[in-house]
């Protein structure tokens, strides 16, 4: 099986890490965050991943090369002009062979152990165009409980709040090629039109999922990683 993995991302917010690196090649305990990833996938039964490489694509490439230490086949679809992830995606999806009817498409920063055949068991029942991961939203602030009397029972850090957001984690039909923009992000442009269509699914799941957009989540992303044995 294949998958398409979005590494062009600049990463400003990861500056000074970012100016010698791609932002999915930061490190974390020593790997980069894409290693993680990569070997996730590994893990999940994907032989072939495409990289969708733009800005400090050398960096990806340095690393993987041919993939034979990861355990897979590596692939690089480059974008001289940036395109977006839609038109990157959509520009690596012409390195899957036309045999392969799904492909896993994940942005390069995120970081999950999700067990892969059950978004793909989604995808097949709902017959979906796009399946997408969705995990609970986490707080941005700390929660502070209260008893009865309104006296401070309790502290918690980072609750998940009862809502879902998109994890950056698809499983795609390999025929979305055509629906998905030659420039621009498919998430304001290909997910509306398949969400109106009925054509779009999702699998709502509390797995591990990390992405890392700034130097505090790569702080706790390190701690949190720290026993990850994938």
């Amino acid at each position: 099986m294949y998958a398409l993995s979005i590494t062009g991302g600049r990463g400003e917010r990861l500056k000074p890490y970012t100016d010698t690196v791609a932002k999915a090649m930061t490190p974390i305990n020593g790997r980069p965050i894409l290693e993680y990833q990569v070997r996730w996938m590994r893990s999940q039964g994907i032989t072939d991943i495409v990289f969708l490489t733009g800005y400090m694509a050398e960096t990806v490439l340095e690393h993987f090369g041919d993939g034979s230490t990861f355990g897979i086949r590596a692939h690089y679809s480059h974008e001289e002009q940036p395109l977006g992830r839609g038109g990157a995606i959509r520009q690596g999806l012409n390195m899957v062979p036309s045999d392969e009817e799904t492909v896993l498409v994940a942005n390069g920063d995120t970081i999950t152990d999700l067990d892969l055949s059950l978004l793909t068991a989604v995808h097949r029942k709902r017959n979906a165009m796009a399946t997408l991961m969705l995990t609970p939203h986490p707080s941005q602030f700390g929660l502070v409980h209260l008893d009865e009397n309104d006296l401070v029972d309790e502290f918690a850090e980072k609750q998940p709040l009862p809502l879902w957001i998109n994890a950056g984690v698809y499983l795609f039909d390999t025929n979305i090629q055509e629906l998905l923009p030659e420039s621009g992000d498919h998430e304001v442009s290909t997910f509306p039109l398949l969400a109106k269509e009925k054509r779009m699914a999702a699998l709502p799941t509390d797995a591990m999922w990390l992405t890392v957009d700034s130097a505090k989540d790569l702080r706790e992303a390190s701690e949190i990683l720290a026993g990850w044995k994938i």
